[in-house]
């Protein structure tokens, strides 16, 4: 839960609750699931009948630090929320996700991303004063196989959002985003498995994906191979792109 973290596409992490229940089969190497029974964060419980547990209100006041070091620097930061929970998950504690966006509002000049495998509940859980989308939000869903992809994509796409996303992690089988609708993300993520029993991830999937998105002007940003920072991307593979750079902020 420290504002350091190790995923390569954002600069911080922040949890306003820990607890989650497994989706479909891309839950099957859960990495939340494995620290949470490691620091018994919930009491080691995970699932549909184990609490969201609200983290604490010094942990909370992290994100008004970040966004001031942001604006010393003259530029915003990412932060990936939430790495050990879903921001539409129907279990969230109570207020905690309206708390939530008012950090949010509280912090232009941190882009926020928001990453569901729920998106099914992003409409009627959005704040009332969302319209065209914040500024400062990324709505992202994860999709690691092309049932997956054709499901959520096909309800993330009309939800309005400044920047869409899609995290193609871990990558359980090839992935084509041609010819679906003729929309397309702003941001694909792609990454193998990592762990003792990672599933493995043809190479080849990455580099067509990464063709795809060339030719169709959406940026990719390759995360890892299976087996995380342990196995080398090929150079020609390494493509780190964002959908836009950095927003330069006001003096």
């Amino acid at each position: 839960m420290a504002q350091e973290t190790k995923i390569a596409w954002t600069d911080h992490t922040f949890n306003p609750w820990i607890g989650c229940q497994e989706m479909d089969d891309e839950c099957d190497g859960c990495y939340a699931r494995v620290l949470n029974s490691r620091w018994k964060w919930n009491g080691g419980t995970w699932g549909p009948h184990a609490p969201r547990t609200r983290t604490s209100e010094g942990y909370w006041r992290q994100p008004i630090h970040w966004a001031k070091w942001a604006v010393a620097r003259g530029e915003s930061s990412r932060v990936f929320s939430a790495s050990l929970a879903d921001i539409f998950d129907n279990q969230a504690p109570e207020d905690a996700r309206d708390d939530l966006f008012d950090l949010i509002r509280k912090t232009p000049a941190l882009d926020w991303l928001l990453l569901t495998k729920r998106p099914e509940n992003i409409s009627k859980m959005l704040p009332a004063d969302w319209g065209d989308g914040y500024d400062n939000v990324w709505l992202g869903v994860s999709a690691g196989a092309q049932k997956w992809y054709d499901h959520r994509w096909s309800i993330l796409r009309k939800i309005p959002a400044k920047i869409r996303f899609i995290s193609y992690e871990p990558a359980l089988g090839p992935l084509k985003i041609a010819g679906h609708w003729g929309q397309y993300p702003d941001w694909i993520i792609c990454g193998g498995e990592s762990g003792s029993k990672a599933r493995y991830m043809e190479p080849q999937w990455a580099y067509d994906l990464r063709d795809q998105c060339q030719r169709l002007d959406v940026a990719f940003f390759m995360k890892q191979m299976t087996g995380g920072e342990k196995v080398p991307i090929p150079d020609d593979l390494l493509v780190r792109e964002f959908p836009e750079g950095r927003r330069r902020l006001a003096d």
